[in-house]
């Protein structure tokens, strides 16, 4: 059982941050993980944000399996929610959120204004950065980068305001908090790698079995600690007395799977009977 606690007052902070500027926003852009927008997708969101119109980011778009990001947004359509997918780096799928915005009536002079909320690692900050054609809010491959508040210009139609990344203080769903950890949304201080590496190729070995053997050579089996110990062998990580290092091996695994190198991997779909309960209430927004 993966059993996370991780509340700190950076993160009490940016609760803080959403409550205190919802009053100054006409919308907020929630950006999750392509890969799995329910596990990274903020339980309390709707009510945190109230009447705010909600558009959902679905990014790094060019890591998930395709066919499973098209069945997400449809989802999203058919609960009558705005939603996107996006891949950031490439900036491909923005021209969406343009048509989104276009639909959303001024009531001053001002650019529409909007806040960008998120787990830890999704792209929030790289996704701002599209956006605004510019280096202007930080970004970085670890959770945690962004700590304080910053508001950036988008053209001359959107004004956004991104948020340090935020989390719930007890994940009570164990997958969920796999799901994450897989994602890199958690430090790697507060997780058992090598457990964290065995689940994450439980799956693959389940839905995804090529990706292991075109990356790293093995047979997919149900022995996921011998597949771990294989990759070890097949990248020469071996310690003293001739043991092999599947603690590199797990890490390398992750972070591997973390940047797309075992190819286009989606982690949960929306027909899924937890997440059709889940997003129930989205109907209202």
């Amino acid at each position: 059982m993966v059993d996370i606690q991780w509340y700190p007052g950076h993160m009490a902070k940016t609760r803080r941050i959403i409550k205190e500027n919802l009053k100054l926003v006409d919308l907020v852009l929630e950006i999750v993980d392509a890969r799995a927008p329910k596990s990274t997708h903020i339980p309390d969101i709707l009510e945190l944000i109230g009447s705010k119109r909600l558009i959902v980011v679905l990014n790094k778009a060019d890591l998930a399996d395709d066919k499973v990001t098209e069945s997400w947004v449809k989802f999203f359509s058919k609960k009558g929610l705005d939603s996107l997918s996006v891949d950031s780096r490439r900036k491909v799928g923005f021209k969406k959120l343009d048509e989104i915005v276009k639909t959303i009536p001024k009531q001053t002079r001002r650019p529409l204004r909007g806040i960008v909320v998120g787990v830890p690692n999704v792209g929030k900050s790289s996704f701002i950065n599209q956006i605004a054609g510019k280096k202007g809010a930080k970004t970085g491959n670890k959770p945690g980068i962004t700590r304080g508040k910053m508001w950036l210009k988008a053209g001359d139609k959107i004004e956004l305001l991104d948020t340090p990344g935020i989390l719930w203080p007890k994940i009570e769903e164990e997958m969920v908090g796999l799901k994450l950890a897989f994602l890199g949304c958690i430090k790697e201080e507060l997780l058992n790698l090598e457990e964290v590496s065995l689940k994450l190729i439980e799956f693959l070995v389940k839905k995804y079995p090529e990706a292991l053997s075109n990356r790293y050579g093995v047979e997919p089996c149900e022995n996921s600690t011998l597949i771990l110990e294989q990759i070890a062998k097949n990248r020469g990580f071996i310690i003293a007395g001739g043991r092999y290092d599947t603690l590199r091996a797990a890490k390398t695994l992750l972070k591997e799977f973390q940047d797309g190198k075992l190819g286009r991997i989606s982690l949960e779909e929306p027909d899924e009977e937890e997440t059709q309960e889940d997003w129930q209430k989205c109907k209202t927004c």
